[in-house]
């Protein structure tokens, strides 16, 4: 069992520009503030990750992201609503709202709106976060803490412990506009 303490120490971490790892859904993930260039930058060269391939966002609550929804159709917004919390994630067009270190090379950008107690707290703390499997580049997904540990050692502001979220696989992830699967669950 995770502490609130425990969360918000996290979340002073994340706002202090450290990346932290944390049990989501299915695997352990790296996340920082996705507003942050320099965490950004930190998270991507410890998993060895390209810039240009973009990032997914994590939030505690769909109004989390607002500020790229809002003016998107009724009918798209009521596909993501519909759908989360839980483990989907929505490639969405981020209409130049977002810096080009989470977007990468897309016209979209991945967000989720996840069902993990932990993951809605800290996010809930800290406003969406960058959200990418704990593991270097070609490596498999960590999927416990001490996999975390071994993969990056002493690397990391902070590790959010608590369990996985008991899911097989990460999450679906779709494209918003077209309705295809880009990555089956």
């Amino acid at each position: 069992m995770v502490s609130n303490w425990q969360v918000q120490q996290a979340a002073r971490v994340v706002r202090q520009g450290g990346v932290i790892a944390y049990p989501t859904e299915a695997v352990w993930g790296l996340g920082c503030d996705p507003w942050n260039e320099s965490a950004v930058a930190r998270l991507l060269a410890l998993k060895e990750r390209p810039m240009n391939k973009g990032l997914i966002l994590v939030a505690d609550c769909i109004e989390q992201f607002d500020f790229l929804l809002d003016d998107l159709p009724d009918i798209w917004q009521d596909r993501l609503a519909g759908s989360w919390p839980g483990p989907n994630t929505w490639l969405v067009p981020h209409q130049q709202r977002l810096p080009e270190w989470i977007t990468g090379q897309h016209s979209s950008v991945a967000l989720r709106v996840s069902d993990h107690p932990v993951v809605r707290e800290l996010c809930a703390l800290t406003g969406p976060l960058v959200s990418t499997s704990a593991n270097p580049a070609g490596r498999p997904a960590a999927r416990s803490r001490l996999r975390v540990e071994q993969y990056f050692p002493q690397q990391l502001d902070k590790v959010l412990g608590g369990a996985l979220g008991g899911r097989k696989n990460p999450s679906l992830i779709r494209d918003l506009i077209s309705g295809d699967v880009i990555r089956p669950s």
